[in-house]
């Protein structure tokens, strides 16, 4: 009899623990299931204000369009480039090409043009604010020529290099420059006088500061300044193939305008800011995964 108890015992605290891990699981499902709709709702909560911002943006794109009929509405423009986007790389001949072609030929000069306005801009800003003398001496002259329009300098790069291609990229060089070296020229200047005293009594190179102290420091002033560079480059090629012609977005935009399709001018405006809002996103997120390592 006793061996019966205990066996019944044995039997009850089994279910017990069954039950109550049937109980434990329920309630981690049951969890999970508030999360899962938690997220769903704040996903929606912060998806309707874009959404709804984009809709009147349509029915007001819509409500000009009717009343302009110069303009194409959002309709139109929709069936107009489904047949571009279908093939945006074709190649009729070297003035009709693809959309993506023009995209990447606009990328191509845009990444010349920054490339060697970081290459001098970022050790230049490193220098004037590193050296107070070296800043006295060029401050004049970039706050003479910082405020001119990039496009005042394309006609000396069509003087100098006789060629369209150079001259555009010549202008994303001289709008890309200037706010590198400023930033980079700022960041070096609010370095911690106290880190650089620590230096010099510790008998640095000056190679051993650039990199130990410096660097670090300066890193998201640079940033920044190449934040800004690369959105004021995206925005002057465009009006530079504009005026000179051959390929790119700008004078696709252009050849557009010249066949009078108003359609591919919209369409062209949408992809020069989708491609823009692309370059900026994909640099604030190189910008958050440096700060996060530092």
């Amino acid at each position: 009899m006793n061996a019966i108890a205990q066996s019944s015992d044995d039997v009850g605290a089994d279910d017990g623990q069954a039950r109550a891990q049937r109980r434990a699981l329920e309630q981690q499902r049951e969890e999970r299931r508030a999360a899962r709709r938690d997220a769903l709702a704040h996903g929606m909560l912060k998806l309707c204000p874009p959404l709804a911002g984009f809709v009147l943006f349509l029915l007001a794109w819509h409500g000009i369009a009717t009343w302009i009929p110069a303009l194409p509405t959002p309709g139109a423009t929709w069936d107009a480039a489904l047949p571009l986007f279908a093939d945006p790389f074709y190649r009729n001949g070297p003035n009709d090409q693809g959309v993506g072609w023009n995209v990447l030929a606009s990328l191509a000069r845009v990444g010349a043009g920054f490339g060697l306005a970081a290459l001098i801009g970022i050790p230049a800003g490193f220098a004037l604010g590193r050296f107070a003398f070296l800043n006295a001496m060029a401050a004049p002259i970039i706050s003479l020529l910082r405020p001119v329009s990039p496009l005042a300098w394309l006609p000396i790069g069509l003087l100098l290099f006789k060629a369209a291609n150079p001259a555009a990229i010549w202008a994303i060089f001289i709008c890309s420059i200037w706010p590198m070296v400023i930033n980079t020229a700022v960041g070096v200047s609010r370095v911690p006088q106290d880190y650089l005293n620590v230096a010099r009594v510790l008998d640095l190179s000056e190679w051993k500061v650039f990199t130990k102290v410096l660097f670090p420091a300066v890193l998201p002033y640079m940033l920044t300044g190449v934040r800004l560079s690369i959105g004021t480059a995206w925005l002057v090629i465009v009006a530079a193939e504009m005026l000179t012609g051959g390929t790119g977005i700008g004078f696709w935009l252009w050849d557009e305008w010249n066949n009078l399709k108003v359609e591919h001018i919209v369409i062209a405006i949408f992809v020069i800011g989708v491609v823009g809002l692309l370059l900026e996103h994909a640099l604030l997120a190189l910008a958050r995964r440096f700060s996060h390592d530092g």
